[in-house]
């Protein structure tokens, strides 16, 4: 780090998520590209992390001319891609406890107690579903699997 921290104690072989708010605030003010990058590394890694927050709060009530609009960006475009692959990792289980279960979309969707068009937007992940439904799916597919349900999967007919 080529940047001084000024009335911090601050080593910069310290991982920058153990840095004190000062001392990023002091890369962001006074640093370089290299000062930014572990910044940058850092909100990448964990979007909604402590860096990130930080970084955020301070450009709440400053606007350095330049890093600023670019820290804002990294922050905002690395929450989309987390996002976006959550959304995946999601569809993906949905998709994966279908396979599992040996069930047809529309008996395995009449199984969890929703339409087999709702069913193909969680596979798709057009539609994410909630968490108490997730668990449902994946219970029933282990369910299914195992052939310890019956005709009628009484969690089903609930919520």
């Amino acid at each position: 780090m080529s940047v001084a921290f000024r009335n911090v104690d601050g080593r910069p072989g310290v991982p920058i998520e153990h840095w004190p708010y000062e001392a990023i605030v002091a890369s962001i003010e006074r640093g370089t590209l290299a000062d930014w990058l572990p910044i940058v590394r850092a909100i990448k890694a964990s979007p909604w992390g402590e860096v990130a927050r930080q970084v955020e709060e301070y450009l709440g009530y400053s606007a350095p001319y330049g890093v600023g609009p670019l820290l804002r960006r990294t922050i905002e475009r690395a929450r989309v891609e987390r996002e976006q692959a959550e959304r995946g990792e999601v569809s993906r289980r949905v998709r994966d406890a279908v396979s599992r279960s040996g069930a047809t979309r529309a008996e395995f969707a009449r199984a969890i107690g929703t339409s087999r068009s709702r069913l193909s937007t969680y596979c798709s992940g057009t539609v994410v579903p909630s968490a108490a439904l997730l668990v449902r799916i994946e219970y029933l597919a282990g369910l299914l699997q195992s052939g310890e349900a019956g005709g009628r999967d009484e969690g089903a007919e609930r919520g």
